[in-house]
């Protein structure tokens, strides 16, 4: 929560992972090359016209041109190997020969050399008996499963197994990697060093960015490695610079530095510059330090701990700004320094067993606005606090722990502010004896809330028992179901400062429901598809006597529920357990499916019910909750899916009564195949709420490396915009580049603004928030991404 920076382990680095990738490189020889030589890139690199079919399809748009998958030829020598090759016989082959008894061997025109996995090719080579080293002469190229390898001439020590490339080039196809360093050199069994290296994804001669080093040595003995002088070029122009990094080549983690971030703050002053520090402390528990300088407010500093043990996770998080000028400008009398703290924990006790905590508090309303760099506009009111232990198996359920809350939003009245249930206990249970199922629901919790300065029922705080034992007798079968059962409801509670009588008093309602359901099917065709359509009615008939007055009751935790289609089906319109609702009631509804047989896929679901009621509803939430009316609206929802890539949803509810409208909300969602297209169109109207408002978001190409993206939520009772984002997009193979506009209405009704960006290079990763939320508000946009630059394409 107080972090806004995301933990990334080192064995997950993704520029530990590049500079690895330059020394990884396997060796075999397979051909001569041409005195001028192409690099290894030019070499398997094609316009996208001439790649292979398969290649072909899974490149995206805006990349010209790809590589040919990797071949293999002859075996490999991994310049990292734990395996020498000192001692095996040297075999060797050639056009022309000439030897100098116990002095030299050389060799000319179609060279082939191989000593254990070591093999190599070239126009020339000399091999010096007394030294035990190989002059091997190029030009060379060295192809491997994944990788190719290029070089002006090699050395060889037959008798350690040392090998100097001189003048390489290189290219990983599966990471899409290429790259050059003057000398890649194996100095021991676990050694590496290579000077003046650069690495980059662009293709060939698109130096738009690339990673180059002076020296970098790998040592795989100690799990690391370390680089000297390291920039990262735009255009072959420095725009950051490392002096000295380390980093891990396996699963062993290592402290050091991680990619810094940077970009635009939601903070409103400007921009941000992050530097994360990874702390290895342990085996089993780690840190992250990440100093932060944010334009108009400061230095911001957030720590983040991880501690593992056999039981499970804990991660707490700090955040913390001393003296935050903006803060002070906008709230005079206040002082600049501002703290946040997140803890969780999740514990695996085996058995079934299970424990949980999570707690965050921050210094002020504003901190989680102030200091949040994304798109998310966080609104929260409350935060919670919450630690238990819990129980599932053998068809039994139990729930114990500790809840509160802090409330940051200053409007919030007394009376509106939650409660805390210190504690809460759940318990429930199924069990089966022959064809009659019982079950049991109970829970016990203590309710606690500073009510001073309130009278009346909101004075009130204590305990409250609840619980429901039921039986049933359900049958299942093909052609449907049947369920009728009886329960009792017990509530007892025991409330202290209660005004309105003896603070101890309980409730006892008892309730039958009977469920049924009927299944018909028939096959047919459509437009020559095969599908399978079902008739599904359902009938459900619920009783329950509850006092009509339960108004001296206080309000805990209840709120009267929203009528949709789901209730239908359920015999209480109150959440929580301060009311029990009075029913009289048969529910009828229908259900048809259309399913096509050729694929699985539901392509048409409709559902309309109602519910009739016998007996007026009497019992409220304090004058809400109660009615005399009849019959329900007509509730219905309505799911197309005619295409794979194309869903229309629409559900609502319709009053006989009046003849209108009541709520409904409408969407439809497409995504072209490639998603490169996105669309969404929304409507949502509530006549008692008096809400009306449209949403409309889309994701279009404007060229093949352009694109654009919009959303623009409008609200017809307000007859204003309440929301708009819009940003633009830009792709090329190697790197990309989001500006995103956004508007939004804040709790003063006033339209805010902001504009973020993101920065994205391929196979280093990307700095800024432009895109983190965008696929909250546009179905698909998260599936986009992943498939932009998330899936290695070969």
């Amino acid at each position: 929560m107080p972090s806004r920076y995301r933990y990334l382990s080192w064995p997950q680095h993704r520029f530990a992972r590049l500079l690895l990738a330059m020394a990884l490189l396997p060796v075999s020889g397979v051909a001569n090359a041409q005195e001028q030589a192409p690099s290894a890139a030019e070499i398997d690199w094609r316009p996208r016209s001439e790649l292979p079919p398969e290649v072909r399809d899974r490149l995206p748009v805006f990349c010209e041109g790809g590589y040919l998958p990797s071949s293999s030829a002859g075996g490999q020598m991994p310049l990292l190997s734990g395996a020498e090759t000192g001692g095996a016989p040297l075999e060797a082959s050639a056009l022309n020969a000439r030897y100098e008894l116990n002095s030299e061997l050389f060799l000319q025109g179609d060279v082939r050399l191989r000593q254990g996995e070591f093999q190599a090719t070239g126009s020339e080579a000399r091999y010096n008996q007394q030294t035990g080293e190989l002059d091997l002469v190029g030009p060379l190229v060295s192809r491997g499963d994944g990788f190719l390898l290029t070089g002006d001439s090699a050395r060889y020590s037959v008798e350690s197994g040392q090998l100097d490339i001189n003048t390489a080039t290189f290219l990983l196809h599966d990471a899409e990697m290429r790259g050059r360093a003057s000398s890649l050199s194996r100095v021991g069994e676990h050694q590496v060093l290579i000077t003046d290296g650069m690495l980059t994804t662009c293709g060939p001669h698109q130096n738009d960015w690339s990673i180059v080093a002076s020296d970098i040595a790998l040592d795989q003995e100690e799990g690391f490695g370390t680089a000297r002088h390291v920039r990262l070029e735009v255009l072959d122009t420095p725009v950051f610079y490392w002096p000295y990094i380390t980093f891990p080549i396996d699963d062993r983690r290592k402290t050091g530095f991680l990619y810094p971030q940077f970009g635009s703050s939601s903070a409103g002053s400007g921009g941000y510059l992050a530097l994360p520090y990874y702390l290895n402390l342990a085996p089993h528990y780690d840190a992250t330090l990440t100093p932060q300088y944010i334009h108009g407010r400061g230095l911001f500093t957030e720590v983040e701990g991880r501690y593992l043990s056999r039981f499970g996770e804990s991660v707490l998080q700090l955040g913390y700004i001393d003296n935050d000028s903006a803060f002070k400008a906008d709230n005079p009398g206040e002082g600049g320094d501002r703290w946040a703290l997140d803890f969780t924990t999740r514990a695996r006790f085996g058995g079934g067993w299970t424990g949980y905590g999570d707690y965050s508090v921050v210094s002020d309303q504003d901190y989680l606005s102030d200091l949040n760099r994304s798109l998310e506009i966080d609104q929260a009111t409350h935060l919670q606090r919450r630690g238990g232990v819990r129980y599932s198996g053998n068809n039994q359920y139990f729930d114990a722990y500790l809840n509160g809350y802090q409330t940051i939003r200053d409007r919030i009245a007394d009376v509106d502010k939650p409660y805390a249930q210190l504690p809460e206990i759940l318990y429930a249970g199924t069990g089966e004896f022959g064809h009659v199922e019982a079950n049991l629901e109970s829970q016990y919790t203590w309710f606690y809330r500073d009510n001073e300065n309130l009278t009346g029922l909101d004075r009130a705080n204590g305990q409250r028992v609840r619980a429901i034992p039921e039986l049933a007798l359900p049958v299942r079968r093909l052609w449907g179901f049947t369920r009728p059962s009886v329960s009792l409801d017990y509530t007892r509670y025991d409330l202290e400062d209660y005004t309105q009588g003896s603070g101890s008093f309980d409730r006892t309602v008892p309730v039958f429901e009977w469920d049924n359901g009927l299944y018909f099917d028939r096959r047919s065709s459509l437009f020559d598809v095969p599908y399978n359509q079902t008739l599904e009615p359902r009938l459900y008939y619920a009783w329950a006597d509850a006092d009509a007055d339960q108004n001296h009751i206080p309000d805990f935790d209840t709120g009267l529920k929203s009528f949709r289609f789901d209730q239908l089906f359920e015999r209480d319109r109150f959440t929580g357990g301060d009311r029990v609702g009075d029913a009289n009631q048969l529910t009828v509804a229908l259900t048809s499916r259309f399913n096509d047989l050729v694929t699985g896929a539901e392509r048409a679901r409709v559902s309309i019910g109602q519910v009739r009621y016998f007996d007026d509803r009497e019992v409220d939430l304090f004058g809400q909750g109660a009615s005399d009316r009849s019959r329900s609206p007509l509730a219905g929802e309505l799911v197309l899916n005619p295409l794979e890539n194309l869903e229309i949803r629409s559900a609502g509810l319709w009053d006989p009564d009046t003849q209108q409208t009541e709520e409904g909300r409408s969407q439809l969602i497409y995504h072209s195949q490639d998603y490169r297209y996105l669309a969404t169109l929304g409507h949502t109207y509530s006549r008692p709420d008096e809400l009306e408002q449209s949403d409309v978001g889309v994701v279009f190409p404007v060229t093949n490396r352009v694109s654009g993206i919009g959303r623009w939520v409008y609200d017809s009772g307000l007859d204003r915009t309440v929301g708009t984002l819009a940003g633009i997009e830009y792709n090329n193979c190697c790197w990309s580049v989001q500006v995103v506009h956004q508007n939004y209405l804040t709790d003063d009704e006033q339209l805010d603004n902001r504009v973020l960006f993101r920065i994205e290079l391929k196979g280093l990763g990307g700095s800024g928030g432009a895109s983190d939320n965008i696929s909250d508000a546009i179905y698909g946009y998260d599936e986009r991404e992943r498939r932009r630059f998330g899936t290695p394409r070969r």
